[in-house]
């Protein structure tokens, strides 16, 4: 999986401090190691551990501890040096950064077979993310489960409506751009890229790109 990553904008808050970062102000990279942090201590709480020293937390995410200590400043005062960090507090505080305290809604452009079972995952919700459109340009392809395919024609309405900034990108690489380019014209910010192709895109808009070819040429030259 790659990431590129958006520039700041005009409206970054370049003296804000700890305490006052906002999602847009904390580097995509730390946003990712926080999303890791986040699941690890998910796990703590269900074993019901009340603290973790700094130490511990990164040997179960598998970072430096002095990294995640730099993370962890963009969450504001948390742990007590010499007494570690609260589980739940600090889970409760990443939730919030992160946009877990509710379901976030994302579209999915492109019903074909890896369209189809990305519908049909049940792991997203439980992630915190609730796929609420699908969107598809061949017409025949009317439902999946309970989430309706509307035409592509509908998209720009969908998302007027609904308020929704973040899709998955699942079409054939030779219109990938050319959807791309109408999702972001329809007001997405943030898309998830199951094609091949490199998309070009605004820098303010964030892109991750899953070549699931790209993952397994990595892992077989490992193997080898």
């Amino acid at each position: 999986m790659s990431f590129r990553k958006p520039s700041a904008g005009k409206g970054s808050k370049k003296g804000a401090s700890a305490g006052d970062q906002t999602s847009s102000d904390i580097p995509r990279k730390t946003v990712y190691r926080l999303s890791l942090y986040f699941r690890c201590l998910g796990l703590m709480v269900a074993n019901r551990e009340s603290i973790v020293s700094s130490a511990a937390l990164a040997s179960v995410a598998g970072v430096h501890p002095a990294q995640l200590r730099k993370d962890l400043t963009y969450c504001g005062p948390l742990g007590k040096r010499g007494t570690g960090y609260e589980v739940i507090h600090l889970r409760n505080r990443l939730e919030e950064i992160l946009g877990r305290a509710s379901l976030q809604p994302v579209i999915l452009v492109g019903a074909g077979n890896l369209g189809q079972a990305l519908l049909s995952y049940k792991g997203f919700a439980r992630e915190g993310f609730e796929i609420t459109g699908a969107f598809d340009i061949r017409s025949q392809k009317a439902t999946s489960g309970k989430i309706p395919v509307r035409s592509m024609s509908r998209l720009r309405e969908f998302l007027g409506k609904n308020g929704i900034r973040m899709a998955i990108l699942s079409v054939p690489g030779h219109s990938a751009q050319q959807v791309a380019d109408e999702l972001v014209g329809a007001g997405i910010h943030a898309i998830l890229n199951f094609s091949s192709t490199v998309l070009h895109l605004p820098e303010t808009v964030a892109v991750n790109n899953v070549n699931l070819a790209i993952e397994l040429e990595n892992l077989s030259y490992f193997a080898r």
